[in-house]
């Protein structure tokens, strides 16, 4: 497997792994993917700030991670939120481990302190939803802090989200300003 930077081109490719788990499970409450183009300009806005990363075979791309703001009012510029998809087939083979680690490696250069990520959650995991994004995050490393109860409705069943954290840096009393991730790889390549 090669791990590389993603490009606006790839977004056939991703929208392609998201439309599986969009139309088939409960991961994302949204019931069909985003549009290729509508994406490709979403791929563009991420990438101008935080990374994002495709793992690929010669065939073609099997997972996909990628950082954006948390929130875009500047007093959180030093937290993000991580999202993380491995295509069905490919699951459970440590892609998401490799993945992982590549975007926290980088949103830690950037001055990064704290990763969230939203998960569909379920106290009755069901064919449409199991809680194994929850037990990946927490084998990352990452702690459950915030649970919305009955808050999504998709295939007749409600559906709770979770918010899980993972700390990746000390926390100053005078922070650097956070740099892009694009200005961290153009200084590295030179």
């Amino acid at each position: 497997m090669n791990m590389r930077k993603a490009t606006a081109d790839d977004a056939p490719e991703i929208v392609n792994i998201m439309d599986y788990y969009m139309k088939n499970t409960a991961v994302h409450f949204s019931y069909k993917a985003p549009e290729i183009d509508d994406f490709r300009q979403e791929m563009i806005y991420i990438t101008e700030k935080f990374p994002f990363f495709v793992l690929e075979d010669k065939s073609s791309i099997k997972g996909f991670a990628y950082a954006k703001p948390f929130s875009d009012v500047p007093a959180y510029d030093w937290s993000c939120e991580l999202t993380i998809y491995i295509k069905e087939d490919f699951k459970r083979k440590g892609l998401g481990r490799k993945l992982y680690l590549a975007v926290e490696d980088a949103v830690k250069m950037m001055g990064i302190k704290n990763m969230y990520s939203y998960i569909a959650y379920t106290e009755r995991e069901d064919e449409h939803l199991d809680n194994s994004s929850m037990r990946f995050h927490e084998k990352m490393g990452f702690e459950r802090v915030a649970r919305f109860s009955k808050c999504g409705y998709k295939f007749d069943t409600w559906y709770d989200v979770i918010w899980m954290e993972k700390i990746i840096a000390e926390h100053e009393d005078h922070p650097n300003r956070i740099m892009s991730y694009r200005d961290l790889d153009e200084m590295a390549a030179r």
